[in-house]
């Protein structure tokens, strides 16, 4: 079972090839790690940064959840990089362009002729115009995929566009993958925001992400977790509104009412499920800090 409401508010791109980097990572706020193979390592580094991942996946992360982005398998390193992670403590791979089924498929071969751990996950990138459309195909190709990642700035550049503050160039691939991701039960993170001192831009990029229905951000440097974190876990009005829509909802089914009204608004059984969703994620977060 795929757990859709554990927090994945802020994913972190940490590079293989930097034992500093990955130590440091052990400190972050992120919720989750991607433990990069493929763009952040140059050729020569590639099977450098597997070991230095698996040294460090040994030790653990703490409660940050740790995915190891592999090259990918049509390339010289993506194979034995699969097979070198299949069983370790890395929660799950991550499998740069995929564009159909048939990659998933792949991945899943490979890992159960490793005999790798029933809950060890796939996340998707998507990232080319392909991709986009056959979002359906890929979202439902296994059991083991649980997340769609938007890898943005490739998409960007197969798209011959321009980023924009607005991010019209990628707002129709942005929520067919949203879609997608609901429609097969899987998480969906949005892509990078690229500059580093531009928090605001950061922000727009955050909220209109989390508006969008993403469940957290893809991220290319700390200084970008704490918004993040903010933007994508629920406030506290947001946690007592829907302890109140619960309570209120309760009540009149308790009544016989059949209906509920909080502040001059309806409830209904979708607003309650959505309140449920808030709370499980407020209380996952708050395990983090226990």
């Amino acid at each position: 079972m795929i757990n859709t409401n554990r927090p994945r508010r802020s994913v972190l791109y940490m590079p293989g090839a930097n034992t500093r980097a990955l130590e440091k990572a052990k400190t972050l706020a992120a919720d989750s790690l991607i433990l990069d193979l493929e763009d952040a390592v140059a050729p020569d580094a590639k099977v450098v940064a597997r070991d230095n991942i698996r040294t460090a996946l040994e030790t653990g992360f703490g409660h940050r959840e740790a995915v190891v982005r592999i090259n990918g398998l049509n390339t010289p390193w993506g194979s034995e990089d699969l097979k070198a992670f299949a069983n370790t403590k890395a929660d799950a791979i991550v499998l740069p362009k995929v564009e159909s089924a048939k990659q998933i498929q792949e991945v899943v071969d490979i890992l159960e002729t490793c005999n790798a751990r029933p809950d060890l996950r796939i996340w998707a990138m998507i990232e080319t115009p392909l991709a986009i459309f056959k979002l359906s195909e890929i979202a439902s190709a296994h059991p083991r995929l649980a997340a769609l990642v938007m890898g943005t700035s490739d998409l960007v550049k197969d798209l011959h566009a321009r980023h924009t503050p607005e991010r019209v160039e990628t707002q129709t691939a942005l929520s067919l993958s949203v879609l997608a991701a609901r429609a097969y039960g899987l998480c969906v993170l949005d892509g990078v925001h690229l500059s580093l001192d531009d928090q605001a831009g950061l922000k727009q990029s955050c909220i209109q992400g989390r508006d969008m229905g993403f469940d957290g951000k893809t991220l290319i440097h700390p200084n970008q977790i704490t918004l993040a974190n903010e933007i994508f876990g629920p406030s506290p009005e947001e946690v007592s509104e829907a302890q109140a829509r619960i309570a209120a909802y309760d009540a009149a089914i308790q009544s016989g009412a059949g209906i509920a009204v909080l502040n001059g608004k309806l409830i209904e059984e979708l607003h309650i499920q959505d309140a449920k969703r808030i709370l499980a994620l407020a209380k996952a977060i708050a395990s983090f800090a226990s």
